[in-house]
């Protein structure tokens, strides 16, 4: 209220369907300050909750992704001494079959792993690149956006679509076109790149990972994009085998 607000732009009034409706709005709530304040005052306590809320929860995050991160780093260290532990007791609980599914669990959390985050992180790196090079804005967070997009399974046309509209409407349409010829290549590794990467570690249906992270994200939250597709990886790389391994002692029917 102190501060006040400057009129609205010349250009706000030309924008199409809403221009005027908002330039309008934007010099009543000039001339009357006081009045969109006191209209506002109710939702002060529902904002602030809301902005708490929202600072705890990112605060969560980065706690997780700070302990993920001292985990990782542990096992980085240790990891052939813990990953020996794990297999001398599966071997002690089930024997060879104990063995036998501890490696087929690392092979698909291995496969999760490469599939899905590696995929995500090379079309995260080649999307970047292309926002960069065609001088598209903030090009740094988008391409942030775009590695949290890609892990989600959603892809990287939701930024680069924009980008392209973009440009064309910036009178751009050389580096327009370009964009979106490379848009194409962007999204189209992933059909190539991520069932190659995940049959190296494990032969896994991409609709099981799909609703892996979707299912992970609804439980669990942003944690739940690795967790989900690790889970049902898991268990189904292990309900697999147990099927064949049931299959190999039956008897044929005559």
């Amino acid at each position: 209220m102190s501060l006040g607000l400057p009129p609205p732009p010349a250009w706000l009034d030309g924008v199409p369907l809403v221009g005027h409706t908002l330039a309008a709005k934007w010099r009543e709530i000039v001339s009357a300050p006081g009045d969109v304040a006191a209209g506002l005052a109710p939702y002060a306590r529902t904002a602030v909750g809301w902005f708490v809320s929202l600072v705890g929860g990112a605060a969560r995050l980065a706690v997780e992704l700070l302990l993920i991160v001292a985990i990782a780093a542990y096992l980085y260290a240790r990891g052939e001494v813990a990953a020996e532990f794990v297999y001398r007791f599966a071997r002690r609980l089930a024997g060879p079959r104990g063995e036998r599914s501890v490696a087929l669990a690392g092979g698909a959390i291995r496969g999760i792993a490469l599939g899905v985050i590696v995929t995500a992180l090379v079309q995260a790196l080649l999307a970047g690149i292309g926002l960069a090079v065609t001088g598209v804005p903030y090009a740094s967070v988008l391409t942030a956006v775009t590695v949290l997009l890609a892990i989600a399974q959603v892809g990287t046309v939701p930024v680069l679509g924009p980008a392209v509209a973009w440009l064309y409407w910036t009178g751009h349409p050389g580096w327009a076109t370009a964009l979106l010829v490379w848009t194409v290549v962007v999204v189209s590794i992933d059909n190539v790149l991520r069932p190659l990467l995940i049959r190296r570690g494990a032969d896994l249906p991409l609709p099981l990972i799909f609703a892996g992270v979707l299912g992970g994200i609804i439980g669990f939250g942003i944690i739940g994009i690795f967790i989900g597709p690790v889970v049902l990886a898991v268990t189904y790389t292990l309900l697999v085998d147990w099927i064949k391994s049931g299959d190999e002692g039956a008897v044929p029917a005559q």
